[in-house]
């Protein structure tokens, strides 16, 4: 087991630990065996490969790990077939010569025109879901881009009302001032003046 690294993990080891889980599956291995491999080559346990492809690799890898298990099953459906066929007689085998003059059957022939055409047909499946994505793409930039245009007219029709709250403030201040200062001369024009008695008198100015 190898030393366990705390560091994070970025997008090369991510791409990793995803092609060699791809293989694995598609070559018939367990993804025990898969975790252990880019353990050794990362400095990491298997645990943690392991709970870094099913907590957020796996889910971005769904149409490739579809298409692994259907090279898997093919895989193996081939080569029972080659197995059946070389217990027939050789007299059965149709023999044809390749351009390094070495004996080929005609079983492998087609296998190897099948895997051709397998091979054409996972191209457009992932051409099409790369269309597919890059539509989405274009579909959410577009919405983002209407959401700014809406965050910026929120904006604006904010500092609009905060403008005329801060011009309100200033003319509520300048008519209390106002009053403040009418009181203090109606105030002024107030006079006392103490009669014969010891009483005060109120006489206008």
């Amino acid at each position: 087991m190898g030393s366990t690294r705390q560091d994070a993990w970025n997008h090369d080891e991510d791409l990793l630990l995803a092609e060699v889980v791809l293989r694995h599956i598609r070559e018939g291995g367990t993804q025990l065996a898969a975790f252990e491999e880019v353990g050794k080559k990362l400095s990491r346990t298997p645990a943690a490969c392991g709970f870094r492809w099913n907590s957020l690799i796996r889910k971005k890898y769904d149409a490739a790990i579809t298409i692994a298990k259907k090279q898997r099953k093919q895989a193996n459906q081939a080569s029972s077939k080659s197995k059946k066929k070389s217990a027939q007689p050789e007299k059965d085998q149709v023999k044809v010569m390749n351009t390094d003059n070495q004996s080929l059957c005609m079983e492998d022939v087609i296998n190897y025109l099948q895997n051709i055409q397998e091979t054409e047909m996972n191209a457009e499946s992932i051409l099409e879901e790369y269309q597919q994505l890059k539509e989405d793409y274009a579909q959410l930039a577009e919405e983002n881009k209407e959401l700014e245009c809406q965050i910026r007219k929120v904006q604006d029709e904010y500092e609009k009302v905060h403008e005329d709250y801060r011009v309100l403030l200033n003319f509520m201040d300048r008519a209390r001032k106002m009053a403040i200062t009418e009181d203090d001369e109606e105030a002024s024009q107030v006079k006392f003046q103490m009669d014969y008695n010891g009483n005060l008198q109120k006489v206008e100015k």
